[in-house]
């Protein structure tokens, strides 16, 4: 993946973002991509709280101004977008060689038995998307996803299935299905995998970041290093143990090109159970390299 240009401007970590018109920017789940000089995020709407209502588009120049570009997906009146559905984690990869941007997604009924992996397509950025079908990848259960892509066309979905791992899958050609598993990662004590994945390389090392399993309650979210196929190292804190990850479950992590060098950017959530729809995110610099990654609290901070 190809780090993104950045502008400077100043950014108060764990702070309601607003959009343009004032309104609270739904950045809950949150997947990110870089394209034509501005950075893209899609969110879950929250305001029916954990059932779907839509998965709204927001950009961006820096993470401290946003705006809002439009709803990408919208709750249809049956079906796995119908009323009394859960649909989570929108991240969103451009296929080049279809000309397609397409859209994964955790698909799942209120009790989240399902544990499906949704597809949406739409030539436009923003949208709207048109929502195709769901499935488990290659029979196994789905629950939060991410998603990576080489700067080869290689796609990459994340996807956790409770004790059986973290697997990480090769997406096929045209992204619309999975290919094989690339490799698979458990918790250090072998007891399952993690949640909210996000993955980036640096220096030819990749670094994968996840949450335990604590609902909606923040934990100590951890990473741990490989190549794609593994097998990969231990987990570790990559911010203060009891910290709980300043109180937020990591959603993605953005490659940034600054002024002098490549920075990274954690967006993570600070899920509110009784208000999810004002759920702050929780957006900090984070340093990566030479096989570690470290998170420190800065009340506010600016991207140079």
């Amino acid at each position: 993946m190809s780090p993104f240009p950045q502008t400077a401007a100043t950014i108060r970590t764990a702070a309601a973002v607003t959009d343009q018109h004032g309104d609270v920017a739904q950045l809950h789940g949150v997947g990110v991509l870089f394209h034509e000089g501005r950075y893209y995020a899609w969110g879950e709407e929250k305001s029916a709280g954990a059932l779907f209502t839509s998965v709204e588009c927001y950009s961006t120049e820096n993470f401290a101004v946003w705006r809002h570009e439009g709803t990408s997906l919208r709750r249809e009146a049956a079906g796995d977008l119908g009323p009394q559905r859960i649909v989570e984690r929108p991240k969103v990869l451009f296929n080049s060689a279809t000309g397609y941007f397409v859209m994964f997604l955790h698909i799942d009924s209120p009790d989240y038995a399902e544990a499906r992996l949704g597809f949406a397509r739409s030539t436009s950025l923003i949208g709207p998307y048109e929502y195709l079908r769901s499935s488990r990848p290659l029979g196994n259960s789905s629950r939060d996803i991410g998603v990576y892509q080489e700067t080869s066309g290689l796609g990459v979905l994340m996807s956790e299935d409770r004790e059986n791992g973290l697997r990480l899958y090769r997406l096929a050609p045209d992204y619309l299905s999975v290919e094989s598993v690339l490799s698979t990662t458990l918790k250090n004590d072998g007891s399952h995998g993690y949640e909210s994945p996000a993955l980036v390389r640096v220096d030819g090392l990749y670094y994968l970041f996840g949450s335990d399993l604590t609902g909606w309650n923040m934990n100590d979210n951890k990473f741990a290093t490989a190549s794609l196929e593994g097998p990969w190292s231990e987990w570790h804190d990559f911010a203060p143990s009891g910290s709980r990850t300043f109180d937020s479950q990591v959603s993605a992590i953005v490659p940034v090109l600054g002024s002098s060098s490549v920075s990274h950017v954690y967006i993570g959530d600070r899920w509110n159970q009784h208000d999810l729809y004002n759920s702050l995110p929780v957006i900090l610099p984070i340093s990566i390299g030479g096989g570690h990654a470290s998170l420190s609290w800065r009340d506010e901070w600016w991207l140079d």
